[in-house]
């Protein structure tokens, strides 16, 4: 877990970092900044696009991933990279052809009740495109064992660019549409920085001699398109329902209260960074005690990591809400219900790059898949009845059974779980902190209230952990830290 732990903390720093930044945008900038019709269209049009984005993709990123460490000549793997980099572009003019002749339906349908999206149809396709291509070169640098770079593109480039632009809307030095033109210019710049990184990792040689197993990278990489598909529906497609049945301003308070939640899913996204390559490396050596060691370690890293987040933010989040326009005031059910999405998927550890590195791969898609229409279902009936709350429980059930059939599914096929005696004392200690906390409060300013909350809460969760040595991966680091000091 060196390895892992090293580029995780750093990956944690700037993704924390971008998160950081990110809440100073939705927060306080676009809130203030914006009129809440603009800020939901913002957030229609990203979330549109994340949709969008796996079937350009083509399953590409997760393929390199689990290919390239299985190459050993540099023609064989210059043909497999040829193919990587062809595969998107084919996919992207096909979806810019039929988005060019179905335009005029597409946007009707996207604006059926809020006419405002139809003239931004298009940023969607490039803001896609964008992503599609970044989260390839991305990939490419990840088989390297180079995420910090890509990591710092990915959470702080955008979000820093947006806030710069925000700022400048506010000193009346642009105009919205420029900001919305420029938002596009920020996805395609980050693309091509990446692509640059990437490409001096290893420069491409294109070679259309395709390798021996072609027909089953083919295989492999359309199937998981249907993974990544399902994964961005589960995670974005209740933005872009709520924009059919509801006034676009409501997408933008759904859209504050979730980004505070997604604040727990940081320490993952950050982890498995470097633990996707490193369990692709694993399945290709058969090392199963490996496996089951990087499963359990991660799971029980991310799940300390996740709890003791979700009690910070459930115990501040009215106090936070005091600090944003009162229109976005309201949200704590949505945060709550989020929150726990978040910390399940956290439980899980490297449970995705197991499923999706393992011969199994095609049965977890098509339950995906399923799931995914079962949620568009799940919102469909939920938001006209319940509106934002309506998508949040819509999403909460949908994530519980998807999580639910993984954990099963590498239990039956590979005989491993995430859990361990220590998962259970974290949960315990969780409990222990959280259930007293949630009652305190204090008549001070809505930040010292917070202060004085998180502080003491840290500090019990982080000694008792290091005292009882319940993850001795948190105590390395923590003795690690002293010995510098």
């Amino acid at each position: 877990m060196g390895i892992v732990f090293k580029q995780s903390l750093k990956n944690t720093v700037i993704t924390y970092l971008g998160f950081a930044i990110g809440a100073i945008n939705h927060l306080f900038l676009f809130t203030r900044f914006l009129t809440d019709e603009y800020f939901g269209l913002v957030t229609v049009l990203l979330s549109a696009s994340a949709v969008l984005m796996p079937l350009i993709a083509f399953g590409v990123p997760n393929t390199l991933v689990k290919f390239y460490s299985g190459f050993k000549e540099n023609s064989d793997v210059n043909s497999f990279l040829t193919l990587m980099l062809l595969l998107p572009l084919l996919i992207a003019i096909v979806v810019f052809g039929v988005s060019y002749v179905a335009y005029s339906s597409i946007g009707e349908f996207l604006s059926r009740t809020n006419p405002i999206v139809k003239n931004y149809v298009w940023y969607i396709f490039l803001i896609g495109l964008a992503m599609a291509y970044f989260e390839i070169f991305y990939a490419w640098a990840r088989v390297h064992l180079k995420s910090v770079f890509g990591n710092f593109m990915k959470e702080i480039f955008v979000r820093a660019g947006t806030l710069i632009l925000l700022v400048l809307i506010y000193l009346d030095s642009i105009t919205v549409e420029f900001f919305l033109k420029s938002l596009v210019g920020l996805y395609i710049a980050r693309m091509i920085i990446m692509k640059l990184y990437a490409f001096s990792l290893r420069m491409p040689k294109l070679d259309f001699n395709w390798p021996e197993q072609t027909r089953k990278i083919l295989s492999y990489t359309t199937l998981i398109i249907l993974g990544g598909s399902a994964a961005i529906i589960l995670l974005e497609i209740d933005k872009v329902m709520l924009n059919q049945f509801i006034a676009i301003e409501n997408v933008a308070y759904y859209g504050v209260a979730t980004y505070i939640a997604m604040v727990i899913i940081v320490p993952s996204r950050s982890m498995h960074q470097i633990t996707y390559p490193l369990t692709s490396e694993l399945m290709n050596a058969r090392d199963t005690e490996g496996m089951k060691t990087l499963y359990q370690k991660s799971s029980l890293t991310l799940f300390m990591a996740s709890g003791i987040l979700f009690l910070l933010i459930v115990s501040n989040v009215a106090e936070l809400y005091l600090l944003l326009p009162e229109v976005y005031r309201g949200g704590f059910t949505v945060v709550f219900i989020v929150g726990l999405i978040k910390v399940y998927d956290s439980l899980l550890g490297n449970n995705n790059a197991i499923l999706y590195n393992s011969e199994y791969y095609r049965t977890v898609l098509v339950m995906g898949v399923l799931l995914a229409i079962i949620t568009i279902l799940f919102n469909l009936w939920l938001i006209p009845e319940y509106g934002i709350e309506g998508a949040a429980i819509a999403s909460f059930m949908a994530f519980f059974i998807y999580n639910t059939v993984k954990l099963i599914y590498v239990k039956v096929k590979f005989g491993m779980l995430p859990f361990t005696g220590d998962t259970l004392k974290v949960f315990m200690l969780l409990l222990a902190i959280g259930i007293p906390f949630y009652f305190v409060d204090f008549s001070f300013h809505p930040i010292i209230n917070i202060g004085l909350k998180s502080i003491p809460m840290v500090f019990i969760f982080v000694y008792v952990i290091y005292r009882f040595k319940i993850s001795e991966d948190v105590n390395s680091v923590i003795d690690s830290f002293f010995k510098r000091n």
